[in-house]
This record gives C-alpha cells, sequence and structure tokens, in this order.
C-alpha cells in the first residue's frame, strides 16, 4: 500500500460511507489512486467463459454502479471489471442513510436499491472505454417496471455494443420480491428474452447470472439446471446475503445486503455446491468475502475460475486488487500449480460437504 493510499483511507472513513464512496470515486479519476496497470504472469493468466484474462482477480458490481472511471480502474491491477447494476430508466435507490460500514466485522451492509444513472447514460459512457481489458455490465431491473424480466434484455440491447460480458442480477436483496426470479420458471422464462438479445448484438458476449447465498441445496442446483438450459456462459456465486449470524458491530440489524468477511464461508460453500453439481459445465465466478490472496485461492479451490472483491477495498484501499494477483501468483507456486486452471475445484466435494 503506498504512502498516499495509507493517508488517504483514515480520511475517507471520516466521511459517512456513501460519501466517501463518491470521493473515492472522484481520486481515481483525477489520478490520486496507485494505479500499477496489469498484474500478470504465465501462473496468473487464465480464460473466462472465451475471455482472456491476465489475472483471475476481478472488479465486482456495485463499486463504479455508473461506469463512471473505467479507465482508471483498468489500470489498477484487476483482471477484468464489472460495473452497475443499470437498469433502463434512472432511478434514486433507496432512502439515505444506506449504506453502512460495520469495521469490527470487516463488514459492509448496503440498501441501496440500484441506484443508477440508467441505460441511455451508462451506454454513452462505455462507449468511450479503453480499448483494452475486459469490461462487463451488471444488469438490473426498474423498481416501478411493468416487466421486471424484459428489463434484463432491454438493457443488454442498448449496452451490449460496449461490453465483453453482461450478468443477469436477480440476487439483490435490496429491490422488493426481485429475488423471486431465482425461481426455476420464471428463471428460465427471463433468461429466454435475454438470450434473444443477446443473439441480437453485433457480436454475442458471454452472459453470467449473479445468485444469493440465501439458498438451499434444491434451489441451487434447480438455478443451476436452468443457466445450463438456457445458454449461459457462468454463474457468479454470489451476492450479498440477508444473515447477520455472528456479527458485532452496532449496525449489524441495519436492512440490506451484507458483504465483506462475514459472507466468505457462506458464499464458498455455495460457489462449492455449484461447482458439484455442475460438474464443469461452465465456469464459476467467486464473489463474497475475498480479502487476501489466501482467499483467492480458497475461492479457486472450492470451484471459482475467477474471483472478485469490493467491500474489502473500503478497508484495505484500490491496491488491494494488484497485492492479491500478486499474493496469489505466489500461493499458487509455493502450492505447485503452474497455473490458476490447474487449482480449480480441486477441494469443491470438501467445501460442499
Amino acid at each position: 500500500m503506498s504512502w498516499l493510499e495509507q493517508a488517504g483511507l483514515p480520511l475517507l472513513r471520516m466521511f459517512d460511507p456513501e460519501r466517501a464512496h463518491g470521493l473515492a470515486l472522484r481520486a481515481l479519476n483525477t489520478g490520486f489512486a496507485p494505479l500499477p496497470g496489469p498484474i500478470t504472469s504465465p501462473r496468473l493468466m487464465t480464460t473466462l467463459a472465451g475471455l482472456d484474462l491476465p489475472n483471475p482477480i476481478g472488479l465486482a458490481a456495485g463499486f463504479d454502479k455508473n461506469a463512471e472511471a473505467l479507465g482508471p480502474l483498468s489500470r489498477a491491477g484487476f483482471g477484468f471489471l464489472e460495473v452497475g447494476a443499470i437498469t433502463p430508466r434512472p432511478q434514486p435507490g433507496n432512502p439515505k442513510p444506506r449504506l453502512f460500514r460495520l469495521s469490527e466485522d470487516r463488514a459492509v451492509i448496503n440498501r441501496f436499491g440500484f441506484y443508477n444513472d440508467g441505460m441511455e447514460v451508462a451506454a454513452e459512457r462505455l462507449a468511450r472505454r479503453p480499448k483494452t481489458g475486459v469490461i462487463g455490465l451488471n444488469l438490473g431491473a426498474n423498481k416501478d417496471s411493468a416487466d421486471r424480466a424484459d428489463d434484463f434484455a432491454r438493457v443488454l440491447a442498448h449496452c451490449g455494443a460496449h461490453l465483453d460480458f453482461a450478468t443477469v442480477n436477480v440476487s439483490s436483496p435490496n429491490t422488493e420480491k426481485l429475488r423471486d426470479l431465482q425461481g426455476a420458471a420464471a428463471l428460465a422464462k427471463l433468461l429466454s428474452g435475454v438470450m434473444e438479445a443477446r443473439a441480437s448484438l453485433p457480436r454475442p458476449i458471454p452472459i453470467f447470472l449473479k445468485i444469493a447465498p440465501d439458498l438451499t441445496d434444491t434451489e441451487i442446483n434447480e438455478i443451476a439446471d436452468v443457466a445450463i438450459k438456457a445458454g449461459l456462459q457462468a454463474i457468479i456465486a454470489t451476492n450479498t446475503t440477508l444473515s447477520r449470524d455472528g456479527l458485532t458491530n452496532r449496525h449489524r440489524d441495519e436492512k440490506g445486503g451484507l458483504s465483506g468477511r462475514p459472507l466468505m464461508q457462506k458464499s464458498t460453500r455455495v460457489l462449492a455446491r455449484l461447482a458439484v453439481e455442475t460438474k464443469g459445465a461452465m465456469p464459476l465466478i467467486g464473489v463474497g468475502g475475498v480479502s487476501s490472496a489466501e482467499d483467492a485461492l480458497t475461492k479457486i479451490r472450492a470451484g471459482a475460475s475467477a474471483v472478485q472483491l469490493y467491500s474489502a477495498m473500503v478497508y484495505e484501499g484500490i491496491s488491494l486488487a494488484a497485492r492479491i494477483a500478486q499474493g496469489l501468483d505466489t500461493a499458487l507456486e509455493a502450492e505447485g500449480f503452474a497455473s490458476v486452471t490447474e487449482a480449480v475445484g480441486t477441494q469443491a466435494e470438501a467445501w460442499a460437504a
């Protein structure tokens, strides 16, 4: 971590969390952040759903909701970026306060409710994206939409020409009844519309599905079956949780989705269950609680071809991505793996038990 970041993080924590988040994005865009450029090595280079990645450490959706910092984020050490979620129409999201730091738990609770500038603005920004790097978009639905399932296809059709991949997000807990779309019948119908929109793009891009951690084994198996039949290219496991087990911070009872360290065990088990159920039929992306190279390797061994992070950067700064990538390279070598791919799923059965 650079001296600038060491000085800046305590200052950011003096502001309320949402204000600090906005200042962090501004710092990126004005050059006041460490940007080491691509972090890669023969061990770290990998392929995800046909996308060539310099390393398997990705930025999860939610950090750059409106695709405002694509340039600097592309130079921050990540192997790929996911921005959004974006809905067809702009919406303000839920009332503030809606973001809470749980410092003792190294966690975050948010109830943003898909606040964003809408697909028209997002498409304009994505059209100016860096030419290099892998950038995807998290697709969302408007809270007051008459047809939420159709919203995902609309955003993809409007923004897809500027993307390397897109993610269907039916797992946010902050839009009422959105998670109902994870049911097998509703999900199959929704994905059919998304795949039709994909077919109309100038080049078909990989479509991912992001699921919740608060699912039964039966629900996990049903979702995996629907995703495979729909022709999706990957599943992201997982979004935030509604669980509050083991929390100590005074904000522990705030409504919203919990992310950060407390999610690590739960999300990794869902990931491993998917790995066992799908038997390698599609790649998986592990997200939830990743804050170190050891966490990244744990996710990979549980079945992830790549991982994503976000909440840990609240406490560790933007340089965390590069540090995890470099640490993962060292850890893979120490464990005798010549590549990320060799490590994928080597402990999936144990984690799924």
